[in-house]
């Protein structure tokens, strides 16, 4: 049975400290808890021309499956705190989530704190095989990131969820967390030094659950009403959930994640020809005497 992570944001820093006290670049390596055909640690470069090496963690499949599931985290951006979700996905579908640049195995050491250069770095992940569709997820700060990737790359793409979107505007608990990592930034490890970076510079950079107390969920609420879009947007409210919600019960997720799958488009009725005639009837009906076919 796998381990259970740390819960929620104090769980998550506390996870940051003992990893770089022992050296580790994740908390609890996956490979303790999985075995390699059911997940397996990738890397890839950055798109853009960036040489940074780029660590994610993939649902092996003998062929491509026809969707691809592509999953940015927030900060600290750790693939592992998916590995429940990765582990249950049908092998119809296939995810892959990331370690953004700045965490765990990811280049680079430091913070990339420009959201336009961590979308050109991740472009690779939109990929995909002949056929085959991918559902963009973006999850707390990594939802302003899928943003910008899917309006980059928008005829790849068959869905985007903007997963407890954090859109800039913090809320009572980020905002005492921030404030107060500032103050010690140069006594935090790396994750959680880049993980407050990051966090406290998104809202120059842009013009849910009910009980997220991290990121308000009015905003995303409002986002989804004040935006024309060409698809239908759909606004979720999970009943008593907060922040976190890949630290939940993974039906939860999983069945929150298959709504926003759109469904197939009809298949267009096959076009029938005109039937064509007995060509053996008409060929006797020809070679019969003049008496047979002026009585046809």
């Amino acid at each position: 049975m796998a381990r259970r992570r740390p819960r929620g944001l104090l769980g998550l820093g506390w996870a940051c400290f003992e990893s770089a006290a022992a050296g580790r670049t994740e908390h609890i390596p996956t490979s303790k808890d999985y075995p390699e055909s059911v997940m397996r640690r990738v890397t890839f470069t950055a798109g853009g021309g960036l040489r940074w090496k780029i660590s994610a963690l993939i649902t092996p499949r003998e062929t491509p499956a026809p969707l691809k599931i592509v999953v940015v985290p927030g900060a600290p951006s750790w693939a592992e705190y998916w590995a429940p979700l990765l582990a249950a996905m049908p092998q119809d579908r296939e995810m892959i989530v990331v370690d953004r640049p700045g965490f765990a195995a990811s280049e680079p050491a430091t913070c990339v704190p420009d959201i336009r250069l961590q979308a050109i770095a991740l472009s690779p992940l939109l990929e995909a095989a002949p056929g085959q569709k991918i559902l963009l997820v973006g999850q707390s700060y990594g939802a302003a990131i899928a943003t910008v990737m899917a309006a980059r790359n928008p005829k790849s793409l068959t869905g985007v969820v903007l997963l407890s979107s954090f859109l800039g505007e913090p809320g009572p608990t980020a905002r005492f967390l921030v404030n107060l990592g500032l103050r010690a930034l140069n006594l935090l490890p790396r994750d959680l030094r880049n993980a407050i970076l990051e966090v406290s510079g998104q809202r120059a950079q842009l013009q849910h659950g009910d009980a997220d107390d991290f990121a308000p969920i009015e905003l995303a609420r409002k986002l989804v009403e004040e935006t024309h879009a060409r698809r239908p947007m759909e606004f979720i409210c999970m009943p008593g959930a907060n922040h976190f919600l890949n630290d939940g019960p993974v039906e939860v997720l999983m069945d929150a994640l298959e709504r926003c799958i759109p469904a197939p488009a009809p298949s267009k009725p096959k076009l029938k020809l005109p039937g064509l005639p007995n060509l053996e009837w008409l060929a006797s009906k020809l070679r019969a005497p003049p008496h047979e076919t002026a009585g046809a």
